[in-house]
Order: C-alpha cells, then structure tokens, then sequence
C-alpha cells in the first residue's frame, strides 16, 4: 500500500475506529510500543544506560562466557535511537562507547583479526561524520584523540587509518 492510499484510508475512518487500530498496532507490535512509550515518557538517559550495558555485555560477558564481539548490536542500537530520534548527542555518545568497549577489551586480550579492526575504523569513520555532521566536534574532541591514542598504544593494525580519519574530517 504507497502512502497516499494509507492517507486516504486512514481518512476515511472514523476517530473510534482509528484508536482503535492504533491500540491494536500497539498490542501487537513491540516496535509501536516501544515508539510511542519514547514519545510519551522520553527517557533518553535510561535508553543509552541499557544500550551501553548491551554493548558492554558483548565484550565482557556474565558468567566467563565466550564474547562475542559483535558490531551489528551496536549499530542496530544506533539505528534505533536514530528512528525513535533521540538526541544527537545521545547517539555520538553511544557511538563513541562501542569504540571504547572495544578498545578496553583488547587492552588486555589480542585479537588476530583483520576484520575486528576493520570493522572498528569503520565505526570510528561513521561516529566522526556524524559528530561533525551535527556540528559537535569540540564536545567529542577529547575522546577522539583519546581513542585514536588508544588505538596506537595497542598497536591496532590500523590505527593510522584512525588518525587519518581524523584528518581527513576536518579538510571536509
């Protein structure tokens, strides 16, 4: 169904009859649920407290299990704060903290692959554009250069592509 004929049928109900879809849709869907609970009670801090812990539980799991390390969690949280349209700094915020998860899991465990690291620097790039897309680069300064330090005292295997990022951002 396109979105003009939506309108239209949504136009064509009576106020009784679209509540009632609109309680129906938010019974049956999580994801409505979870939307109209952040547009009613906007704790934004309380989502980035259970984003981080998410995060958090990818490296340093309870119970001595396996990590598992997964880039997807935190973009999924992202893109999710992005639809409910938390703040931007929120977000920059969540951005950062996967990156500095990451890096306080391989203070003290190597990681012989490419593709972490890669996936990392990748992550790193999206936080800079999108920090210096919303104009908060003086904010979020200090923890750049602290995660790209990071990243060199580790000896990350790309951890000049890191610093390049930086720079590269700023001739844009």
């Amino acid at each position: 169904m396109s979105k003009k004929d939506l309108k239209l049928y949504l136009a064509s109900l009576k106020k009784k009859q679209l509540e009632e879809q609109i309680i129906d849709l938010y019974e049956r869907f999580n994801e409505v649920k979870t939307f109209y609970n952040f547009v009613f009670k906007p704790n934004e801090q309380k989502l980035l407290d259970e984003a981080k812990f998410k995060i958090l539980k990818e490296y340093f799991p309870a119970n001595n299990r396996k990590p598992k390390m997964r880039r997807s969690v935190a973009q999924n949280l992202i893109k999710h704060f992005i639809q409910l349209g938390v703040d931007n700094y929120i977000i920059a915020e969540l951005m950062l903290y996967n990156i500095e998860i990451a890096q306080q899991y391989t203070q003290n465990k190597t990681i012989n692959q490419a593709s972490f690291y890669k996936s990392m620097l990748t992550s790193f790039e999206q936080a800079i554009y999108f920090i210096n897309e919303h104009a908060m680069n003086n904010e979020f300064y200090p923890k750049i250069i602290k995660i790209i330090n990071t990243s060199k005292a580790q000896n990350w295997m790309n951890f000049e592509a890191f610093h390049s990022s930086l720079i590269l951002s700023k001739n844009s």
